[in-house]
Order: structure tokens, then sequence, then C-alpha cells
């Protein structure tokens, strides 16, 4: 932890999450249930903890109290009387008669944090992004380039370039240009098939951040956002450097998955699943704390047709009774009868899956009630009718709806 006395650590916490709707309908996004029993948020902080770093700001606005709450249950681990701190920060509108209009924004909104820690270095998150990451060896790394900025970046391949901001670097990993999602970047030096997308985590010179938002809120014509803003200015101008987020040995990226869209979020669920997950959760190295509810532990009733569970997550409280789940996720006190079909699908706290229902590719939110033999993911234009439905078919079942019997 010593080597963070002089680091401040900032989360953005406080989006709409307008592409994850209806889940964020009432709840930030960092604060939605994701892998049975974290919130997404849960990442980020476990990273910071794992890290060494104890002492965060998180910087909430809309849906704040879900996410309030759930910092106050889980991550009470904190000892402000050594030093330590988790503090959930919503806008406080004292320099100005706002909320915040970007990421650059909702820090020069909180200047007066930094001129109270007084810090070398700031170190700035995203809540909602899921991925493991030892943000020492970004401020190794950041140092020993004496650099004003340093961003995280991914590898990812030329053809993908279009949902993300791309850094051009030179051979020192120095930051040249920025594109925004452009279709034909330039290629790594020396892996051309290759670039670099930003992973929204940035670690700054404390001054150099409070110069630059400073400079940016004077813009008329800025978005005050990093990416947009903030990074194409710097480079032209300061030392910015790109961080590459991958394995040392084979050169392979890093996990890190932005799950903003439905259909992301339902894939990085998938992702935790199978012999050889693409990211496991069974790291004793790295774990990542959520929390635990205080259910019993899970109960299988076979009678006398059995069940069949198979590359899946069953939560504590969850009872499942002569019934079939494949490639799932059910969190706490999801109930499934007998008889009844889940594959594919992430179930959220209180889901009962009625007798005989089938249930195929669908995320559905707490406390959902599916009647007996009632069917969802089979026929799209009838799950359309009554749900959202996602460009890649997934069905999205709010928990403020009343399922009637097929």
């Amino acid at each position: 932890m010593d080597r963070f006395k002089t680091l401040t650590t900032i989360i953005m916490a406080g989006g709409r999450g307008e592409r994850l709707f209806p889940l964020t309908r009432d709840k930030a996004k960092p604060a939605i249930t994701f892998g049975g029993i974290y919130r997404i948020i849960d990442f980020t902080l476990s990273n910071c903890f794992n890290s060494g770093i104890r002492r965060i700001y998180v910087l909430s606005q809309y849906g704040s109290f879900s996410l309030d709450q759930h910092l106050r249950v889980a991550w009470n681990i904190m000892h402000p009387d050594l030093g330590e701190y988790i503090y959930s920060v919503p806008p406080q509108q004292i320099t100005v008669n706002r909320w915040y209009r970007g990421t650059a924004d909702s820090i020069y909104q909180n200047l007066n944090l930094l001129d109270q820690e007084r810090p070398r270095q700031v170190l700035i998150l995203s809540g909602d992004h899921v991925y493991k990451m030892d943000y020492a060896a970004m401020l190794d790394f950041h140092l020993s380039r004496e650099a004003d900025l340093t961003v995280a970046a991914v590898m990812v391949p030329r053809s993908e370039s279009r949902s993300f901001g791309i850094l051009s670097v030179d051979g020192d990993s120095r930051v040249v240009d920025f594109l925004e999602k452009p279709a034909a970047p330039p290629g790594l030096p020396g892996n051309p098939d290759f670039c670099l997308g930003s992973m929204g985590v940035y670690l700054f010179r404390a001054g150099t951040l409070v110069q630059e938002v400073i400079r940016d809120a004077k813009q008329k014509d800025s978005h005050h956002d990093f990416g947009r803003d903030i990074i194409p200015s710097m480079m032209k101008r300061l030392r910015v450097f790109a961080y590459n987020f991958h394995h040392p040995a084979t050169g392979a990226p890093h996990y890190w998955r932005d799950i903003g869209r439905l259909d992301a979020y339902f894939a990085a669920h998938q992702d935790l699943l199978g012999e050889h997950p693409v990211f496991d959760l069974f790291d004793p190295v790295w774990p990542v704390r959520g929390h635990l509810s205080l259910s019993p532990p899970a109960r299988f009733v076979s009678g006398k047709k059995g069940v069949e569970v198979s590359d899946s997550f069953i939560a504590s409280g969850c009872v499942i009774q002569e019934a079939m789940v494949r490639r799932s996720v059910l969190s706490p006190q999801v109930a499934v009868g007998p008889g009844a079909r889940v594959e594919e699908a992430v179930l959220w706290d209180g889901v009962e899956v009625g007798a005989g229902a089938r249930v195929r590719r669908a995320i559905i939110e707490d406390k959902v009630k599916i009647p007996p033999k009632f069917s969802l993911g089979f026929d799209r234009e009838a799950d359309a009718r009554r749900f959202p439905v996602t460009e890649e078919g997934l069905v999205i079942v709010p928990n403020n709806v009343v399922l009637e019997e097929d």
C-alpha cells in the first residue's frame, strides 16, 4: 500500500447506462447484477483491493441509491482510522449548478477532493468494465516514462476497431494519435494486425490533470470527455503513453470487456462458463469480492426424473427440482420447477421458473415469476410483442411485468 500513498483513485460510476435499459431502469449501471453474486463495480473495486489501493472515491449520479447501498453492504471493510476508505460522492454542485456533462467534467466538479488529498498521481477508473488488472504495474510503467498521462489499452484486431477509441503509438508506446472508432486504424509497431483500444483507465500526473480539466471546462465546443477531448489535446503538447494490458510472456491481450450493451453483458456471462472459461472467477490469487447472500446452500431435488446441470453457476439458496439447467447463471434464491428447461440464461435474484417452462437466451430480472409451461426464447416474434429483444435475439424480462400462462 505504501506505493499508493501519493495516489488518489477515482471511479466514475454516474452514467445512465441507456444501452443496458431496462436493466438500468432504476439502478446505476455499475450496481446491476453480474455473475450471480456480484455487481459490475465489484470487479473494479476488487482490482483496487488486490492491487493494494485502499483510498477510493466513487463518483455517482444516476440511480445512486442502488450503488451507495451496495457499497455500504458489500464494501464496509475499509478502516478510516488507518487511512482506508471508499466514499460515494454524488454531484456536489458547489462550483457549478449542473449535473456532470462528461467524464472530464465530473473530475472538474470534484477538484476539491484533489485539493484536500494533494496527491502526486490520480488514477481514474470506470465502474462498468469486467477485467482483472494490477494497477501497481501500470503505475510503475507511468513513473518510468515520466508521463503526464498514461492510458491503459488492450490489443484488438484491426477489424474490430469500430468499437473502440484507438491509440496510435510509436516504438516507445508514446501516443501519437487518437482515433475515435476508426474503420482502418494503423497497426501496432511489430504487430500490424492489431491496434490498441482504450480501456477508459487513466493515470494522470495530478497537477497536469487539474490544469487540463480547468482548460477543458472553458471550451464551449467540448464534449468534456477524456477520450474525445482531453487525450487528443494533451498528446500534442505533453507526454502521453499507452500501457499495453497484455501477458508479458505470451504477448496475448488480457481479458477486458465493456459490458455497456445487453448483448455484451450476456456474452460476458458466457465467458464465465465451461471447463476452461475465458474469464475465470476461480482464481485464488486475484479474488473478486461480492455481497454474500445469507441463504442456505443450493438444493437439487432429483425425484423420479433427476436433475441435469451443466456448465452453469448456481448461487446459494437456489432450488432446482427435476429440471435441466445448461450454460446459465442463477443468482441467489432462484427456483426452477419440475420439468423446466433453462438454457443460456441469466436469472437474477428470486426468479421462479414454473413447472414445464422453457427459458432460452434470456436475461430475467429479480423476482420475476415464469408461469408453468411458459416459453421464452423460442419464438422471436411472439417474444418481441411482450418484451425487449436485442439484435442478437436475447429476450429481456424486466422485474415489473406480470406474466400470464400460455
